[in-house]
């Protein structure tokens, strides 16, 4: 005997397109925009305040020196300035997102710098050699960082310091005390004093606009056709263009002539490029793989990611890894920059200015939340703050307490904000 209701008397349910479909992002513009001050409200802030302190300290420094601060030799020399911090923080953002901290990332830079330097000068090897061999080094040390702190379970706090203590000792016993090495290999010294040639700089722009506009348009359209969460194309299309207007107006800007006699200078800084390219391969290692899930996993919750079958050690080993690799890259940027490499390379506040550049650039000091993005973007505040202040003439002490306040200030956006999210259920 059939057990069915009659038609009058069955249930009207309406079923939903998907479990999920209340958590798909709106699909037009109002109502993205709706669901993206929400996510503000509830503490997901990003990047924003970095970009909004970034337009304000320009407009504040424009305002000031009109006639120096926007010049073409003062943009250049601003991209130059910002290229070893913000490689740097670029690697310690790996760490930061699992909650840790690596506060021998700076004189490891510069132990790597000082390999380098003497095996150019000593040892009169080829660049290569001595790239490789300082990488190498970085690799070393990180592996070793990451040991101490993943499998004998010392806090990362105590054996990155003692490695900042003991690495200085490395650097003093390589080049000696008082001394420097100079850096007059011509490829080394290119990454930051030489510039390449103008139309490969607008060849470089234009791959690098078409590159990311295929790439937001195809992820966009995959994700309609497998009915997957989408922003609307409205959304996306905003996006690529601010990318397109800010890749646009730096390529511009730095393939002005800047000299002011008959030699031309112009073109974009080789280091420019570097960072570029380190940011491509970070954006996409940490948002398009299976590691860079894992290392969101960690950083957010540990003992979830161990039960979910991630290996949180070798998570833990590989952050301070990469961290000390990026670190080597930029003691080699720095040494490019000087054209020498000293005892004191990679000490002093260059970590300090790292780790600022990345917490203002977005990461937060507690994991599970940033982007390789943030380096490139607190990377450059600093470098405003320390370039703007110089041409205003500030006195050293001023510098030190202005960036302190602006680090201090980064720090309470992102307390605050992990408060918000937490009362949000985020």
């Amino acid at each position: 005997m059939s057990t069915d209701l009659p038609k009058s008397e069955k249930p009207a349910v309406k079923f939903a397109a998907g479990d999920f479909a209340g958590d798909r992002p709106p699909g037009d513009m109002r109502s993205a925009a709706l669901d993206a001050w929400q996510r503000v409200r509830s503490g997901d802030l990003g990047a924003t305040p970095a970009i909004l302190g970034l337009l304000g300290l320009i407009v504040l420094f424009t305002a000031l020196r009109p006639e120096t601060f926007l010049s073409k030799g003062n943009i250049a020399n601003l991209f130059t300035q910002a290229l070893p911090i913000t490689i740097l923080a670029m690697g310690l953002v790996f760490v930061l997102l699992l909650g840790e901290i690596d506060l021998s990332a700076g004189v490891a830079s510069g132990v790597c710098a000082a390999v380098m330097a003497k095996l150019l000068v000593d040892a009169g090897q080829p660049w290569y050699v001595a790239v490789l061999a300082a990488v190498a080094v970085g690799i070393v040390i990180g592996t070793a960082l990451g040991a101490f702190v993943a499998l004998v379970r010392i806090p990362s706090f105590v054996v990155s310091l003692a490695l900042f203590l003991g690495l200085q000792g490395i650097t003093l016993r390589l080049i000696g005390e008082g001394g420097t090495v100079p850096v007059r290999d011509d490829v080394i010294n290119a990454l930051a004093n030489k510039n390449m040639p103008v139309g490969l700089g607008w060849a470089l722009a234009a791959a690098v606009i078409v590159g990311y506009a295929a790439t937001e348009f195809l992820r966009w359209r995959g994700q309609h056709a497998r009915g997957l969460a989408a922003r609307p194309i409205q959304f996306v299309g905003a996006r690529v263009g601010v990318v397109t207007l800010a890749v646009l107006g730096g390529t511009y800007l730095l393939s002005q002539d800047r000299a002011p006699g008959p030699i031309v200078l112009a073109g974009v800084p080789w280091g420019v490029l570097l960072v570029a390219v380190l940011l491509i391969i970070c954006t996409f290692v940490l948002g398009r793989t299976r590691y860079g899930r894992h290392v969101y996993a960690v950083g957010g919750n540990a003992e979830a990611a161990r039960r979910a079958g991630i290996n949180v050690t070798r998570i833990r080993v590989s952050v301070f890894m990469i961290a000390s690799t990026l670190a080597a890259i930029s003691g080699i940027v720095a040494a490019s920059r000087l054209s020498s490499v000293a005892t004191n390379s990679g000490a002093g506040n260059t970590l300090l200015y790292a780790v600022g550049a990345a917490v203002i650039g977005g990461t937060s000091l507690f994991g599970g939340r940033g982007k390789a993005r943030d380096a490139v973007l607190g990377g450059l505040v600093i470098a405003v703050i320390d370039n703007g202040l110089g041409l205003l003439g500030t006195k050293a002490y001023l510098n030190f307490l202005i960036t302190g306040v602006v680090l201090l200030l980064a720090a309470s956006i992102d307390a605050t904000a992990r408060r918000r999210r937490s009362e949000m259920g985020r």
